[in-house]
């Protein structure tokens, strides 16, 4: 009898007690755009230029068309559209993935993009991350982007 109220005691006092909160998650990720910043607010055609990491110079440019915001497309000069996915939301940034597409700053080489761009200024700004589909050196590179709409 006194193991049965000893156990139903243990049994109280654990439904009772709050367990310690776990540490707070990183919520950027899932954190919805501040009011404005919608897909709709970036929706439009954009001429981008792409620059190296460092630098001024325009290595490449597109063209990135999102008026239909659950069908982005980008395509380099000459070349034919190439879809992007629009996969994440980090506060004001959207990050998109393309490829693997033919690459206009590497001729001849396969690249995928992870793209992080928003808006400042009216200008879409960001950074691009693209990995190519290489087995040698300079696999991987950054470059930052500008875009104005027409």
């Amino acid at each position: 009898m006194r193991f049965a109220v000893l156990l139903g005691m243990a049994a109280l006092f654990t439904a009772c007690t709050t367990k310690e909160a776990p540490p707070a998650a990183d919520t950027a990720a899932a954190t919805a755009l501040p009011p404005g910043r919608s897909l709709a607010s970036m929706a439009g055609i954009w001429d981008v230029n792409v620059y190296g990491e460092t630098g001024d110079s325009v290595l490449t440019t597109y063209i990135l068309n999102n008026t239909d915001t659950t069908a982005w497309l980008f395509a380099f000069p000459n070349g034919g559209p190439i879809p992007m996915r629009v996969t994440n939301r980090q506060a004001d940034t959207l990050v998109m993935e393309a490829g693997p597409f033919d690459s206009n700053v590497r001729p001849g080489m396969k690249a995928r993009t992870v793209t992080r761009a928003w808006l400042d200024g009216g200008k879409l700004i960001g950074t691009v991350d693209a990995k190519y589909e290489t087995t040698g050196p300079d696999t991987a590179r950054t470059f930052r982007i500008e875009g104005t709409r027409r």
